[in-house]
């Protein structure tokens, strides 16, 4: 395949850009393959030379550049660094978001969930897992996963606010001991950890 020009990476960029903008507002199979190519103002055509099929586009649409995981094992305390970053309001994390509506969006989709399932599991589960400690290290992982993606969708999707000032602490507090317990491959410690959250 010869290389892409730049005018072609610029096209295809954006035939990205508006796939992604296209299937946070509707699920993969609502969404046509011309609807994308008419917001990017292109030939429907230069999707499939671009990126070979709609299921090929949608994986590219849940794909990211941005690698947190080195930082995540790099972290002296992981539950409050994650805590940290749910709390702080960070435009660099609209990518993530954006990511998840999609998975959201598109979850039921008897095509589109296969790749959801795929790209969780590969790009988000396994790195963090990865990232852990001591036993079920999977199975952890997913439980602290649940825990920030929920906290997540309540705070940006559904907009419930924690509150702001001095609340914030106790928020990132919380959310710390949530995390410490989901993360924690000691039952033992994890119940002494939410006693110690509840009583926050």
């Amino acid at each position: 395949m010869p290389p892409i020009t730049r005018n072609a990476a610029a096209t295809r960029d954006r035939l990205l850009d508006c796939a992604r903008k296209c299937f946070v507002q509707e699920s993969y199979d609502a969404v046509s393959l011309r609807e994308i190519a008419g917001a990017a103002g292109v030939d429907v055509a230069l999707i499939g030379r671009y990126f070979g099929s709609k299921e090929q586009l949608f994986q590219a649409a849940l794909a990211t550049d941005d690698n947190r995981w080195e930082e995540l094992a790099q972290a002296d305390d992981l539950p409050t660094y994650l805590a940290s970053m749910v709390a702080t309001d960070d435009s660099k994390d609209a990518e993530h978001i954006e990511r998840l509506l999609i998975m959201l969006r598109s979850a039921t989709s008897p095509t589109a969930s296969i790749i959801v399932r795929s790209t969780f599991k590969n790009e988000v589960l396994a790195p963090f897992a990865d990232v852990l400690t001591g036993p079920q290290a999977e199975r952890r992982a997913a439980m602290a996963l649940a825990v920030l993606m929920g906290t997540t969708i309540v705070r940006t999707i559904l907009r419930v606010d924690h509150g702001g000032g001095c609340e914030d602490v106790a928020f990132t507090r919380k959310l710390s001991g949530m995390l410490r317990i989901a993360l924690s491959p000691d039952v033992a410690a994890s119940e002494g950890v939410a006693e110690l959250a509840l009583q926050r």
